[in-house]
C-alpha cells in the first residue's frame, strides 16, 4: 500500500518507490508535517519534532498551560488564519460575521484507490493502479469551512500531487481572499531556491539563490503563468549538483495568476506555499459552495537535479499529457511566419509547400494573417472567416493543394482575443474585459475576451468546432499575444469581481478540453507570445508548446536548458529559423540551428526557397537525422552536460535511450577561442560494462570510459560551430 493510516496514533505515511512523506494528526487536531525525503520504511518520526517555549508565539485555545506548543513554530500540512501562525499562510478569509480567523482541525483521513479529479481544472491522471489518493479533511467549526487536502500518490513515478477543495458547510457566505493549493513545511535545512525568470524572447532562465529569513516570492499577476516567472520551483541543498544531492520540486498545474512563496522561520524550518495568486483575488463561498485550488506536483530526489528532472519528464509524459500524440513521432513542419509574415497569397503558400515537400518536410503550417481584414496586427482578431480576396482561393482549395502535395495542413489561431474594429466586437462589446467608464489598455491593438462567461466559451467552441469539422486540419497553433488588464466581468456583481481572473482560466480550460476531446487526431501546440504560458496546465491539452518567440539558436540553448529542468524536450516547440536571425540579427550556420532545434519538436520557419542548393541538401540530411533522433526525445533521458547559463566556450547536452543502447550528444561552441582549451565532455548514464561506438572519431569505448574519461573533440572554429555525436552499443563485455 502506498498510503498507511494509523488511526490510533494519527500517523499517516505516503510511500513512493524511493521516497516517504509523513504527517501526524495530534490530539488537538493539528496536522503536523514530519518528513519528506528518501524512503524510511515503517519508521515513526514524531520524535524528530522540536518543542520550545518560543517568546511571543501564542498557544492555541485549550493549550495555554503548554507554552512549548504553538502553531507559530510547528510544521503543518495546511495552515489556518489569524490564530497564532504568523508565517506565510494558506488561507485568508472573511466569515459571515466579518471575522478573519480560521482554525482548521483534523476531521478524518481515508485512502481510496485511483486518482482524484478537480472540478473544472486540469490535473494529473492515472492509468490502472498507478495512483492511490489520500483524502485528509480539516474543518473550522465556527465558520463551517471544510478543507479537504487531496494527495495523489504515484508510487512508481516518485511523485506526490496535492490539491485542496474548500467547501462552505455553514449557514452564511465566506469570502476567500487567499486559498493556496499546498503548504510544504521542511523542519530542517538549509535550502536554496532555484527558479526560472525571464522576459518575452528570453524565458525560463534559471537562477539559484539562498533562502534567508525573509519571504521570497515568485508570482504572476498577468492572467497567464507568464514569460517572467514560471510556476515551477526547486529547493536544493547548498551542495546539490546535477548528479548528487537533495532537491525537491513544486510544479503547479495551472496557467493563470500564481504565487509560490518561501520563508525560513525563526526556528530554521522552511515553508513553501503554492497556489493561485491572492493579488486581486477573492472568491465568495455561499453555503454549499466549493472552491478548487489547482494541483501541485511534488517530487524529491537525493540523486541530484538530473534525476529530479528525469522524474518530472516521465511524469508529465505519462500522467499530464493526454493527447494521443503523447508517444507519437511529431511531423516535421514548415511554418510560413518568418518567411512571409502577413504578406502572402495562396500561390506563395503553395510555393513554400512544394519546396518543403521536395526536402522531406511533412506539414505546412499557415500562421497569422489568413482571416478577416488581417493585414497587420491591428485588426481582424475575432472575425475568423477565411479571407478569399487576399488568398485568391477558398479555404478548401488552399488546403486541398497542400494535401495533394502530400503534406499535412496546420493553422494558427488566437481564440482568446478580439480587435475593436471587428464585427464580433461591434456585436458584443461587453464580451471583452473592460472596466465601465475607463478606456482600456491595449496590447497589439487587441482586447481579451471574457472567457469567464459561458456564452463566450460556447460561441468560441462552436466557431472552432466548425472550423475543424469542415476542413482537413491536422495541427492547431493556439496563440495568446497579450496579458490581461482591465479585468472586470460584466456578469459578476461588484463584490465578486475578484473571481474574474480565476473564472477566465476555468473558461479557457473548458474550451480547450471540449475541442481537444472532440478532435483527438489534431495536434494542438500551445503558444503565448512564445513561451508565456509554458506550464503543466497547458500540457494537459497541448502535448507541445512553442518554447519562445526568440528563434536565435544561441539564445535558444539557454531557453531550452532552463525549460528542461521541469519539462521534457518533446514538449518544446523548436524550429530552424532564418539567418541572420530576425530577432537578434545574429548569423548562425544552418547546421548549428538544426542541432539546437533537434533538442525539441523539430521544424523550419524560414523561406526554404532562399537556401542554396547545398543548404537544401543539408535540410534533407537534417530531417533524416531528426527521424533517427526523435525516439530518444520521446522516450529517453535528457542530461544537461554543461551549465548553459555560465558556459563561456561551449554547451553540451545528451539524450539516452531507456535501455542505454543509444545516445546522442550535442555540442555547440558559443565562443570559439584562439589558442583554445580542449572541448572535453563526460557522458552520463551509459552501461559501464558495454562497448559503444561513437560517430565522431569512429572509435569504440566502454560506457565507463565515456562517462568517466569522456570525449575530447577536435578544434571547432568559425561562427558558432556544432557537432552531434551518435553513441551506439555494439556488445557487452
Amino acid at each position: 500500500m502506498s498510503i498507511r493510516i494509523d488511526h490510533e496514533t494519527g500517523l499517516i505515511t505516503l510511500h513512493t518507490l524511493h521516497t516517504s512523506y509523513q504527517m501526524w494528526a495530534d490530539g488537538q487536531g493539528v496536522v503536523h508535517h514530519l518528513y519528506y525525503g528518501p524512503a524510511i520504511g515503517g519508521s515513526d518520526l514524531r520524535g524528530l519534532e522540536f518543542y520550545s517555549d518560543c517568546g511571543f508565539s501564542p498557544q492555541p485555545a485549550g493549550m495555554d498551560r503548554q507554552r512549548d506548543y504553538s502553531l507559530d513554530t510547528l510544521c503543518q500540512e495546511y495552515t489556518g488564519s489569524g490564530v497564532g501562525d504568523y508565517r506565510i499562510g494558506c488561507l485568508r478569509l472573511a466569515g459571515p460575521d466579518g471575522s478573519r480567523a480560521a482554525d482548521l482541525r483534523f476531521v478524518s483521513a481515508e485512502a481510496v484507490p485511483g486518482k482524484y479529479t478537480l472540478p473544472g481544472l486540469p490535473a494529473a491522471c492515472a492509468e490502472d493502479d498507478t495512483c492511490e489518493t489520500l483524502r485528509l479533511k480539516l474543518r473550522d467549526a465556527v465558520h463551517g469551512l471544510t478543507v479537504t487536502l487531496l494527495y495523489g500518490v504515484f508510487a512508481r513515478a516518485d511523485v506526490i500531487t496535492r490539491a485542496a477543495l474548500l467547501e462552505n458547510e455553514g449557514n452564511g457566505p465566506i469570502r476567500l481572499d487567499k486559498a493556496a493549493s499546498a503548504c510544504l513545511d521542511l523542519p530542517f535545512g538549509p535550502w536554496e531556491l532555484i527558479h526560472f525568470h525571464g522576459r518575452h524572447c528570453m524565458e525560463r532562465q534559471p537562477e539559484r539563490v539562498p533562502l534567508s529569513h525573509n519571504i521570497q516570492t515568485l508570482r504572476s499577476a498577468r492572467g497567464a503563468s507568464s514569460h517572467q516567472h514560471n510556476p515551477f520551483a526547486i529547493l536544493a541543498a547548498p551542495h546539490t549538483t546535477e548528479e548528487a544531492g537533495e532537491c525537491l520540486g513544486a510544479m503547479l498545474v495551472w496557467s493563470g495568476n500564481f504565487k509560490i512563496e518561501c520563508e525560513v522561520s525563526q526556528m530554521q524550518s522552511t515553508r513553501l506555499v503554492a497556489g493561485v495568486s491572492d493579488d486581486d483575488f477573492s472568491w465568495t463561498l455561499e453555503p454549499g459552495g466549493q472552491f478548487a485550488a489547482p494541483e501541485v506536483l511534488f517530487c524529491y530526489s537525493d540523486q541530484g537535479l538530473s534525476e529530479l528532472s528525469a522524474r518530472y519528464h516521465r511524469f508529465l509524459q505519462r500522467h499530464i499529457i493526454r493527447s494521443p500524440w503523447r508517444d507519437k513521432p511529431r511531423p516535421v513542419l514548415i511554418n510560413n511566419w518568418e518567411a512571409t509574415y502577413m504578406d502572402f497569397d495562396a500561390q506563395r503558400i503553395w510555393d513554400i509547400a512544394r519546396q518543403a515537400r521536395d526536402l522531406g518536410v511533412e506539414m505546412l503550417v499557415l500562421d497569422d494573417g489568413w482571416f478577416g481584414e488581417r493585414s497587420d496586427d491591428s485588426s481582424g482578431l475575432g472575425d475568423w472567416q477565411f479571407n478569399e480576396k487576399k488568398l485568391g482561393c477558398t479555404f478548401d482549395q488552399l488546403i486541398g493543394r497542400v494535401r495533394e502535395m502530400g503534406l499535412l495542413f496546420g493553422l494558427w489561431i488566437e481564440p482568446e482575443m478580439v480587435c475593436t474594429n471587428t464585427a464580433l466586437y461591434a456585436a458584443h462589446p461587453d464580451w471583452a474585459l473592460t472596466i465601465p467608464g475607463r478606456a482600456p489598455a491595449t496590447g497589439r491593438s487587441q482586447l481579451v475576451l471574457d472567457l469567464g462567461r459561458p456564452e463566450v466559451v460556447d460561441y468560441l467552441y462552436s466557431l472552432f468546432h466548425r472550423l475543424l469539422a469542415e476542413h482537413d486540419i491536422a495541427y492547431i497553433k493556439w496563440d495568446m499575444n497579450r496579458n490581461l488588464t482591465d479585468v472586470y466581468s460584466r456578469v459578476l456583481p461588484p463584490e465578486r469581481q475578484g473571481e474574474a481572473a480565476y473564472r477566465y482560466m476555468l473558461g479557457l480550460y473548458s474550451l480547450l478540453d471540449r475541442l481537444t476531446r472532440d478532435f483527438p487526431q489534431v495536434l494542438f501546440e500551445g503558444c503565448a507570445g512564445g513561451g508565456g504560458r509554458f506550464d503543466a496546465g497547458m500540457l494537459c491539452y497541448c502535448p507541445q508548446i512553442w518554447c519562445s518567440d526568440d528563434t536565435d539558436a544561441i539564445h535558444r540553448i539557454k531557453i531550452q536548458y532552463g525549460t528542461s529542468f521541469g519539462y521534457p524536450p518533446c514538449t518544446m516547440g523548436s524550429h530552424v529559423s532564418a539567418s541572420p536571425n530576425h530577432q537578434t540579427g545574429r548569423s548562425t550556420p544552418l547546421s548549428t540551428r538544426a542541432v539546437v532545434a533537434m533538442a525539441g519538436t523539430f521544424g523550419y520557419e524560414l523561406d526554404l526557397q532562399k537556401l542554396t542548393d547545398a543548404e537544401k541538401e543539408m535540410v534533407k540530411v537534417q530531417i533524416a537525422q531528426y527521424k533517427q533522433l526523435q525516439p530518444l526525445l520521446l522516450e529517453g533521458r535528457c542530461e544537461r552536460l554543461t551549465d548553459a547559463v555560465t558556459d563561456t566556450c561551449f554547451t553540451a547536452w545528451q539524450f539516452t535511450a531507456p535501455d542505454r543502447s543509444r545516445a546522442a550528444v550535442s555540442v555547440v561552441v558559443i565562443d570559439p577561442q584562439a589558442n583554445p582549451w580542449p572541448i572535453h565532455v563526460r557522458l552520463r548514464g551509459l552501461d559501464p560494462q558495454a562497448l559503444y561506438h561513437e560517430s565522431l572519431t569512429e572509435r569504440v569505448y566502454t560506457g565507463a570510459a565515456l562517462c568517466h574519461a569522456g570525449l575530447t573533440l577536435p578544434i571547432l572554429q568559425g561562427d558558432f560551430p556544432a557537432v552531434q555525436i551518435m553513441i551506439e552499443r555494439t556488445e557487452s563485455l
